[in-house]
């Protein structure tokens, strides 16, 4: 639930200003003239145009007396809708009319309080009657929720593309590729449209337990949605089938319904993996391509490639970790392992905030607070020896956020090898507060993750 508001209504209060001529005195009775907007919308007193509301497909019919002066203040339609004449009869949807109480409200008092399932209602409302106020705020309701993971994703994102709502549209994006696993094991799943998956399937920065979870999850989508034959192999061609071992492709070979369907469309893909696992990935590249995104990793929580990291009172000293990663994806690589070494701290300060002694008695100019400082993240090898030859490193820390008991990732921060941090590592979270939308129980929720990239090392043959 949440409030959107158009400016600000103060408790009546006096004021006084103190000094020379331009003292004064301020009477604010803000307070009282929206309980006075309030009662005239709830008697009706002094109305000069009815609205008669009715939900389409039922008998169902609500009337409002209403003002058109008020109305007309916020809504370029009703203004001239009500121009020549008083009385008026709106269709609308079941669920805009069951919510159009609470629009009439928002523009005689500026606020309203909306729950999740009335955002796409009340948005649709002021799209209609043209409140750009109220589209502004409800969007940004939207927004807000899905990155506290209360939105119905897939339900905004179809709304998103069906109002031309770009921020909208890409935030659902982001959502749903930082939280697919949680996603995909929903009933939000069934609903996902082939438009919305083909947006999703080819991004590497998918968050879920590994390559083959992805796998499973779209057929498990196939055979609910039973697309044409073209929109499933497209699909299936964009698994990144390299990143599943030998064994598990085996296994979706032998057993998969979907791949028993369309597995000559796929065929080329999975005998490419075979060829990948089988050789090293340096001999591999000597004569097939190895640029591609077939090989590169997404960001797997699998413990092959990262590490979870719980940081309890994280506003209160530094802490350090330190966890291994597969060196590659690739079967060759599979037993080698890459140690790292972690260290956050939650007041570093820049170089540009430390003291600056300005002569010999020692005195530091500017002073800095430590509240001044903001957290580092910083990940760096434990050695830099010859096994990571032909393999570069991305990094990304992923910040979890608690919604209803489940851990959905909030904030991702992506760096190369490189870097050795996120220079905007938690740059606007202040873990001071308990309540910090950073924290889960006054702690700090990571998983980092460390993707092998073999083509920025590796020149394949023209």
């Amino acid at each position: 639930m949440g409030k959107i508001t158009v400016g600000s209504w103060t408790e009546a209060a006096q004021k006084t200003d103190v000094g020379g001529e331009s003292a004064g005195t301020s009477i604010n009775h803000s307070q009282m003239l929206l309980q006075r907007l309030q009662e005239l919308l709830r008697q009706g007193n002094a109305s000069d145009v009815v609205l008669r509301v009715q939900a389409m497909g039922t008998d169902e019919v609500r009337v409002f007396h209403a003002h058109r002066l008020l109305l007309g203040l916020h809504s370029e339609q009703f203004r001239e809708l009500l121009s020549n004449q008083s009385e008026v009869v709106l269709q609308e949807s079941r669920d805009c009319a069951a919510v159009f109480d609470k629009f009439i409200r928002y523009l005689y008092c500026g606020e309203l309080t909306v729950l999740l399932a009335q955002a796409i209602p009340l948005h649709q409302l002021a799209t209609k009657y043209r409140v750009a106020s109220l589209q502004r705020g409800v969007a940004d309701y939207m927004r807000a929720h899905l990155a506290g993971g209360a939105g119905p994703a897939v339900g905004w994102y179809h709304y998103a593309v069906s109002t031309g709502d770009e921020a909208l549209r890409q935030s659902c994006l982001q959502f749903l590729a930082w939280n697919l696993s949680a996603v995909a094991g929903s009933a939000e799943w069934g609903a996902v449209s082939p438009e919305l998956l083909a947006h999703l399937l080819p991004r590497s920065d998918l968050v879920l337990q590994d390559e083959l979870e992805l796998f499973q999850a779209l057929e498990a989508w196939l055979g609910r949605a039973r697309p044409p034959p073209a929109v499933a192999e497209r699909a299936l061609r964009a698994i990144r089938y390299p990143m599943i071992p030998p064994a598990q492709l085996f296994q979706l070979q032998a057993r998969s319904a979907a791949l028993a369907r369309h597995g000559p469309a796929v065929a080329d893909l999975l005998l490419q993996a075979y060829q990948f696992h089988a050789a090293s990935p340096l001999h591999y590249a000597k004569f097939f391509d190895i640029n591609g995104s077939a090989f590169l990793p997404r960001n797997y929580l699998a413990p092959a490639w990262g590490t979870p990291w719980v940081i309890n009172n994280p506003a209160r000293d530094d802490r350090s970790t330190s966890f291994q990663t597969q060196l590659g994806p690739s079967g060759h690589d599979s037993g080698r392992r890459v140690t790292w070494n972690v260290l956050f701290s939650p007041r570093w300060l820049p170089v540009s905030l430390r003291p600056v002694y300005a002569d010999a008695t020692g005195t530091a100019l500017p002073l800095a607070r430590p509240e001044d400082g903001r957290p580092r993240l910083v990940v760096t090898p434990a050695s830099s020896g010859g096994d990571a030859a032909g393999v570069s490193f991305q990094k990304t820390v992923l910040v979890g956020a608690r919604h209803h008991g489940r851990l959905l990732v909030r904030h991702a921060y992506s760096f190369h090898q490189s870097s050795e941090e996120a220079g905007d590592f938690l740059a606007h979270a202040d873990l001071q507060r308990r309540n910090s939308e950073y924290l889960v129980e006054n702690a700090l929720h990571l998983h980092l993750i460390v993707k092998p990239v073999y083509h920025t090392l590796i020149r394949t043959p023209k």
